[in-house]
């Protein structure tokens, strides 16, 4: 391993983190009180707790995760992308690392990214409200699964992307509204049978609602298909990078 490489693409990565304070950081806590002010104010009134949650804290998980998500893909993605859109891609090819390396850099600086914006959204919300944690190893643990796993998937993305529309297409058109849908902002079981069956197709339901019981110990699905669902996207991620670098597929054209 070729520690060097990857802390030079990881600082890297990190040193645009934090040239950027308002985007970076500043961003996530205004969306985060706005979503308190609308859900909390608007929806809160209306649905005072669930399952003995107050709803300004039951839905703190699902924000959490929907920026994690976002960010992760948004910030991998255009770690990868830049190379390509400059034209530098063939000096991270021909330089003596493997692919294990370069993936690592960037993956891991993203990652990271996503871990930092999630604690500062945490500690944003407790300003609003009493946020207990029921297994916050679990919840470290968990959030950082996800962070890689989809963090992969945004290298992937950068990778398969062939100018900057693209690179916004999935994040807008199929995360986001998957997260909406996958009850970041209420609970499956307050949804009619059909609906429910729907739902539980529904990929990102099984992290929001793993990462949900690390907080209150509540859950849609069990816990442990929460952890084979983060487990298998982790998988699918390392071995599509695998298979990417082995072919050269979209890195030499």
């Amino acid at each position: 391993m070729n520690g060097r490489a990857v802390k030079t693409i990881f600082d890297h990565e990190m040193a645009r983190f934090w040239r950027t304070p308002w985007e970076s950081l500043a961003s996530p806590v205004v969306s985060t009180v706005l979503y308190f002010v609308v859900f909390g104010a608007a929806i809160g009134g209306r649905i005072p707790s669930v399952e003995g949650v107050s709803y300004g804290a039951f839905i703190v998980p699902g924000l959490i995760m929907l920026t994690v998500l976002q960010q992760s893909i948004a910030n991998a993605s255009f770690g990868i992308f830049f190379p390509k859109f400059a034209g530098t891609m063939y000096e991270i090819l021909a330089a003596p690392m493997s692919f294990i390396e370069v993936v690592a850099g960037y993956v891991g600086a993203a990652a990271l990214k996503s871990i930092i914006i999630a604690v500062v959204i945490h500690l944003t919300a407790m300003v609003f409200v009493d946020l207990p944690m029921a297994h916050p190893v679990w919840a470290l643990g968990f959030l950082t699964l996800t962070a890689v796993s989809f963090s992969l998937f945004g290298f992937l993305m950068g990778l398969w992307a062939k100018d900057w529309q693209q690179l916004q297409f999935i994040p807008l058109m199929v995360v986001t509204p998957l997260v909406f849908l996958g009850g970041a902002f209420y609970s499956a079981s307050m949804l009619p049978p059909f609906w429910q069956g729907v739902a539980h197709l529904n990929p990102v339901l099984y992290l929001i609602s793993g990462f949900r019981w690390a907080y209150f110990g509540m859950a849609d699905v069990p816990v442990g298909l929460s952890l084979a669902a983060v487990t298998v996207f982790l998988a699918l991620g390392l071995t599509a990078v695998w298979a990417i670098f082995r072919t050269g597929w979209r890195l030499r054209a």
